[in-house]
């Protein structure tokens, strides 16, 4: 496979998987803005600092107003991380590349892309009708996971998707951890009432796996560790790790590069950080230490990927 072709495939899943994130915390965030409750939303700042890194002094107008927020999020070409310039991006490798994919991959990416180019979307979004707008371009995300997951061959082209999309999952995550932990001065030991991980749990389609599988009332702890080590979790670090070990190890075989050794023994390095580490560990390094230290090796091993597979410089 020529490398642009396995560049393509790698971003095209990162845009993608990017987009169903923003989407989903942004779902999540809207839905309890309206429970005017003790752990209600009140404040779009995390996500215009996740998704639009912007600095304190240009957060502090915007991090009340919805709708300017939405606008900001979802279709500022200037914002780098918004939905429109993400599904641009992502149709822009999908169209270099249409040999490569399905034809119903093609069309769910197309589909998509029109959708959030299209004039009337920013008028819903401005209305009461935001959140079924916010809803309809979430329930795309989805299903191109579906037709993607159901119609692709497993083959190379499967296996760069999946390293990308593994990557960019794992970096929410992360993030989305650090911020929501952050507002509880990183203590595990004060534990909040489950209602206050909502936000967290919802925008990582975890608030029902969480009901099932924990049984304590030690929710910071219990989050923690489902965002962070537990397997059976799509969403946690670890799930991530697990599958990106597994793509890896298809491509290196299939590929061969000069690099391989050096580029797994990387990732091994982040992968035992995940694996035997545990509450004791954390808590000796400190939590924000440890989460920014598994961002640090995975965007690490991220361009030590590209240098691999994509001839990047």
């Amino acid at each position: 496979m020529l490398s642009r072709i396995a560049d393509s495939m790698y971003w095209l899943n990162r845009y993608l998987e990017r987009s169903e994130g923003l989407l989903r915390m942004l779902h999540t965030s809207y839905v309890l803005s309206l429970d005017k409750g003790p752990y209600g939303f009140n404040t779009w700042r995390p996500m215009l600092q996740i998704f639009a890194g912007l600095p304190e002094e240009a957060i502090v107008p915007l991090e009340k107003k919805t709708s300017e927020a939405l606008h900001l999020l979802l279709l500022d070409t200037k914002n780098l991380n918004s939905l429109k310039v993400n599904l641009n991006r992502a149709r822009e490798n999908a169209r270099g590349m249409q040999d490569h994919i399905t034809k119903e991959v093609w069309e769910q990416v197309n589909h998509m892309y029109h959708l959030i180019n299209n004039p009337k979307i920013e008028k819903q979004l401005k209305s009461a009708d935001a959140l079924a707008a916010v809803e309809t371009l979430l329930k795309n995300c989805l299903l191109y996971t579906g037709i993607t997951d159901s119609t692709m061959p497993r083959g190379m082209s499967w296996s760069f998707m999946n390293l990308g999309k593994h990557i960019e999952r794992c970096l929410l995550t992360i993030e989305l951890t650090d911020k929501h932990y952050q507002t509880i001065g990183y203590d595990l030991t004060e534990s909040k009432d489950i209602l206050y991980w909502r936000s967290l749990l919802f925008s990582l389609s975890g608030y029902e796996f969480h009901l099932k599988n924990y049984r304590s009332t030690e929710y910071n702890y219990n989050v923690a560790h489902q965002v962070i080590f537990n397997p059976l979790f799509p969403h946690s670090i670890m799930y991530s790790l697990i599958r990106l070990k597994k793509y890896l190890d298809d491509a290196v075989r299939e590929n061969n590069p000069s690099e391989k050794y050096s580029l797994l023994k990387q990732f091994g390095r982040l992968y035992s950080n995940v694996e035997f580490a545990d509450f004791d560990w954390i808590k000796r390094s400190g939590l924000p230490e440890y989460l920014d230290e598994t961002r640090s090796n995975l965007l690490q091993f991220s361009r030590a990927l590209s240098q691999s597979f994509f001839s990047y410089t």
